[in-house]
Order: structure tokens, then C-alpha cells, then sequence
């Protein structure tokens, strides 16, 4: 019930802020759960991949210091979210989503670099995908990047790929770890040039007091 009454409050936002997003391909979306996953480029691209998804609803991770504030974790607790340890992620960075996929109707994000200051994806999606049967959808965002950036609205777009399925009777060896993230790289570059052919993304370098 909050995870609407949120999303509806987020929706009318970022409209007034920033005018309506635009959403490709949503056809391409499957039924049933689904783990989206994109370059990380922002703190609030899922904001935006979870209004992209609609009527879905979605689990998300986030880093657990979000946590220790009382007012942001009452929310991240109410919108789905659960805290993760970025540098000693644990068990339960895969079992806690996988249980929802499997056993609730949230699909889930995750960003397969799982950082805005990294190029380099590790397997903890494919791991999820796999054990709990479901697809993933490249997903990417081009628009603001800041905060302070969506008040100049700067047009935000969200575009939707094509599932990649997981073989279950194939094991994750690292070649077709590789083949599975070079399909997913692919498909990012893909769907960033169907956005803007003449788009480039430049990572930022990691400030000292980062939070998201």
C-alpha cells in the first residue's frame, strides 16, 4: 500500500520538477518477476526504472548506511528496499532476493557493476537470475544525473531491452559468465544509441563522502 501511495508522490514530483520521462520499449518487458539491471549512472535511476515498470513493483538493494538514518530507512523499508554490504556483501546479498523473486510478486533492480564509480561487473545478478528463475532485462537511463540537474529538466529517458535468459542446466563457469555479461553490455550500447546515437557517458571519479 505505501509502495503505491510512494510511487504515485514520486510520479507527480518528478513531473513538476522535471516534466514527463520518456519510456521505450516496454513491450519488452516479461511476465512474471524479472531482475532489471543497467549501467549505474545516478542514485535515483531506480526511482525512474521503477516508474519505467509500472504497474510492477520492485524489491531494491541499497547500501546499508542509507539505513542508519531513521527517516530514510522508515522509507527504504516501506518502498521494498533492504540494506546490502557493498564491501562484505554476505549470503544474503543473494538470498534475500531471491526469496522475494520466488516467493512474492516484486521484481527486483540491481546495477551488475554495483557502483556508479565502476566499470566492472560482478556475477551477483547472474547468480540471482539463475537461482531463482527468472530473465533479466537490460535496462538503461540517459537524463539528468544530479539532483540539482533535474530542475533544469533535461529530458529523462528510460529504455527497456530484450530478456536475456539464464540456461539453468548450464552452470556459471566463468565463459559463460563472460558471454552472459558481454549480452548484457551489448544490449546497454544498443539501447543507448537508440536513445541518442551521439550519447557518451564519462564516469565521475568517487568523492570522499559519498552516500548513495
Amino acid at each position: 500500500m505505501f509502495y503505491s501511495f510512494l510511487r504515485v508522490i514520486v510520479r507527480i514530483l518528478i513531473y513538476v520538477i522535471n516534466g514527463k520521462p520518456k519510456y521505450l520499449n516496454k513491450n519488452n518487458l516479461p511476465q512474471g518477476n524479472y531482475i532489471l539491471v543497467g549501467p549505474h549512472r545516478t542514485w535515483f535511476e531506480p526511482v525512474y526504472y521503477a516508474l519505467a515498470a509500472s504497474p510492477k513493483k520492485f524489491s531494491f538493494m541499497a547500501k546499508e548506511e542509507l539505513f542508519k538514518n531513521p527517516i530514510i530507512r522508515f522509507i527504504l523499508n516501506h518502498a521494498n528496499a533492504y540494506p546490502v554490504n557493498r564491501t562484505n556483501p554476505g549470503p544474503s546479498a543473494i538470498k534475500k532476493p531471491v526469496r522475494l523473486l520466488k516467493q512474492s510478486e516484486l521484481a527486483t533492480i540491481i546495477f551488475p557493476t554495483g557502483s556508479r564509480y565502476s566499470a566492472e561487473m560482478k556475477g551477483g545478478a547472474l547468480v540471482i537470475a539463475k537461482l531463482a528463475s527468472v530473465p533479466l532485462v537490460p535496462t538503461v537511463y540517459q537524463g539528468p544525473l544530479t539532483f540539482k540537474s533535474l530542475f533544469k529538466r533535461g529530458k529523462a529517458t528510460v529504455a527497456f531491452g530484450k530478456p536475456i535468459e539464464i540456461d539453468r542446466h548450464k552452470k556459471l563457469t566463468d565463459d559463460y559468465q563472460h558471454e552472459l555479461e558481454q549480452r548484457m553490455q551489448t544490449e546497454f550500447e544498443r539501447l543507448d544509441k537508440q536513445i541518442d546515437p551521439n550519447f557518451h557517458y564519462e564516469m565521475p571519479k568517487k568523492p570522499a563522502d559519498d552516500q548513495f
